[in-house]
């Protein structure tokens, strides 16, 4: 069972160890067939607070790591 990336854009980093990761995706509405975006934040682990603001990166689902952090940032793009 392979673990679920996304990749998005560093919204903040004002956290210890821990970036705010905006994820967007491209959705069709059910009935009219109209593309639309979406998006979603996560918070994501960063151990040597190595990634800022603006930079584009891979996340990965991991074990939780606190109250609402489950995902840790692989790589940056």
């Amino acid at each position: 069972m392979s673990k679920t990336q996304l990749t998005g854009i560093v919204v903040s980093d004002k956290m210890e160890k821990t970036r705010v990761v905006r994820v967007e995706t491209l959705k069709a509405h059910p009935k009219y067939q109209r593309r639309y975006r979406s998006h979603e934040k996560y918070k994501a682990h960063d151990e040597e607070n190595q990634f800022h603001e603006g930079d584009k990166v891979v996340i990965e689902e991991s074990r939780p790591l606190s109250k609402d952090k489950r995902w840790i940032i692989i790589k940056k793009i």
